[in-house]
């Protein structure tokens, strides 16, 4: 199963979802942005996995006018929405409709991946990952963030409410919170933390560290061996 591709109907109201499901939205972004920072240079290029939306391309182009973007994502009515939200900032950016073996081969100087890896079937994750390993520079960063969370019950069960309540509490509509619930139950693929960073550091990244945990979602920044 390849990740999802959302649809125009989906892409019209995504800007609305991760501010009311991933807290700290905003700040998130800046994070990511000053972490990959510290090893990309002035006029590095990021390859973004899963750049539909563009509100990550948007954040990283408006703090780092020297940088250049490959965007990739399975939907071109995603990519669309990136190209309009990245404004004038567009004109650096590169847009791929597909998956990771899409993308150009490099080499890129770091990458993200954000809220995307929850979408990739569990027999696929270790290759994507291999693949945007080896589109990168010897020491390159690269920052994903996604759904993590233990999956022993009860702590599965505990974890899939605390993220619905959050939805709710933040303006989330019943229905949607429930499509929510049932997704992360039954639709997503979802490791625990631990498993996570074996992976990461399976596909050949070394230095993984947790630098954002937001209820059940965690991000990691690693670097490409």
């Amino acid at each position: 199963m390849k990740p999802t591709a959302f649809d125009a109907r989906a892409a019209s109201s995504y800007a609305e979802g991760p501010p009311r499901q991933v807290p700290g939205y905003s700040s998130l972004h800046r994070m990511v942005s000053q972490l990959l920072a510290e090893r990309t240079p002035h006029d590095g290029r990021v390859l973004v996995l899963g750049a539909g939306g563009g509100q990550e391309l948007k954040a990283m182009a408006e703090t780092h006018p020297g940088w250049s973007f490959d965007g990739v994502d399975p939907s071109s009515d995603m990519l669309r929405l990136a190209g309009q939200v990245a404004g004038p900032h567009a004109a650096r950016m590169q847009f791929h409709q597909g998956y990771i073996d899409d993308a150009p081969g490099g080499p890129f100087d770091a990458a993200t991946s954000i809220l995307v890896f929850h979408f990739i079937a569990h027999d696929q994750r270790l290759e994507t990952l291999k693949q945007v390993r080896c589109r990168l520079r010897s020491g390159a960063p690269f920052v994903v963030v996604h759904l993590s969370f233990p999956q022993a019950e009860p702590e599965r069960s505990i974890w899939i409410g605390r993220h619905v309540a959050y939805g709710l509490s933040s303006g989330l509509g019943p229905a949607d919170a429930e499509r929510a619930r049932q997704a992360i139950s039954s639709g997503l693929t979802i490791l625990s933390p631990e498993d996570d960073v074996a992976m990461l550091r399976q596909a050949g990244f070394s230095n993984v560290s947790l630098f954002y945990a937001g209820l059940s979602i965690r991000g990691w920044i690693a670097y490409a061996e």
